[in-house]
């Protein structure tokens, strides 16, 4: 496969991903015909139910064996099948912008992600849109299909750096409120952010009928703390400084991610929304390969 001319758009990544695509799990919304239940009803392609005949539908639709049970006309309703609408929503806050000794921030990493589902999605004829936000949206690129389209996407992951403090839960709620078709939210982000707050407004997706995934992207030292002197401890969002010796300060950070990593995964999976740890220092396409073959298995 020829070079890329964009930054995040890795060939040889994509290579290894193109036998796996990225499938609704729930019921979405688009606008043209393809792989992903519609909540629209049709005739086309999946039995769905029966409903009354009435004069004016085509009677090569009404079920005759019904009729020969009940001696009334009904006809068969199906399910559509439509486009999926990919809405990618990146967190750019300043903390995304750490890294270890890892070659990528997790901003970086997110952007390498959110370029390869874009391509996925374009690929599979899709439609898919970009948010990028901080304290605010940023960036919002609605969804839509196509390789103009898709060279826009990857043109403002090109152009997006890190900026300041995260406002994930109002930002969500924000999002939530203005997505008006159902689609496919994939989040992007650290989560940074108080995490009862967060999983309600990530549940506020869910009422409006969106499917979600989070891609929780962290970079492994924010995992392990392997800090070992005495060293100063900066916040990048506040830039507020904290001398301490990180031996003293490791168990107690430590069990504090471990509540909140917790409270995280068990508000996803009672929203039902699709949750998997990011960690910077695995190849982005391995991480995204095991994660959408599990979805796909899933949806089988």
């Amino acid at each position: 496969m020829p070079a890329s001319p964009h930054t995040y758009l890795d060939p040889e990544a994509l290579s290894r991903l193109k036998n796996l695509s990225l499938a609704a799990r729930l019921v979405v919304e688009g606008s043209f015909s393809g792989m992903h239940k519609s909540p629209h009803r049709g005739f086309s392609v999946e039995f769905a139910e029966h409903r009354e005949y009435s004069p004016g539908i085509d009677p090569r639709h009404i079920d005759w064996r019904v009729f020969g049970r009940r001696d009334k006309l009904y006809v068969k309703q199906y399910e559509e099948e439509t486009s999926l609408r990919c809405c990618l929503v990146l967190d750019k806050s300043a903390s995304m912008d750490y890294k270890s000794g890892s070659a990528l921030t997790k901003l970086e990493y997110g952007s390498f992600l959110a370029a390869s589902l874009a391509y996925l999605t374009t690929a599979q004829h899709d439609a898919v849109g970009l948010t990028t936000f901080d304290t605010a949206v940023r960036d919002n690129l609605a969804a839509r299909q196509g390789p103009g389209h898709l060279r826009n996407v990857l043109e403002t992951l090109e152009r997006t750096k890190s900026g300041g403090e995260s406002g994930l839960a109002a930002t969500f709620h924000h999002l939530a409120e203005n997505l008006k078709r159902r689609s496919l939210v994939v989040v992007i982000s650290d989560l940074f952010d108080d995490p009862d707050a967060l999983i309600g407004a990530l549940k506020h997706f869910r009422h409006k009928k969106h499917d979600v995934i989070v891609f929780h992207t962290l970079d492994p030292h924010e995992l392990t703390f392997p800090f070992d002197d005495v060293t100063k401890i900066e916040d990048m969002e506040t830039r507020r400084e904290v001398i301490s010796d990180p031996r003293a300060f490791r168990k107690s950070y430590l069990e504090e991610l471990a509540r909140f990593l917790e409270t995280i995964r068990s508000g996803c999976r009672a929203a039902r929304i699709d949750y998997a740890l990011a960690e910077t220092n695995q190849r982005f396409d391995a991480f995204l390969g095991t994660y959408l073959a599990r979805r796909q298995g899933m949806n089988a």
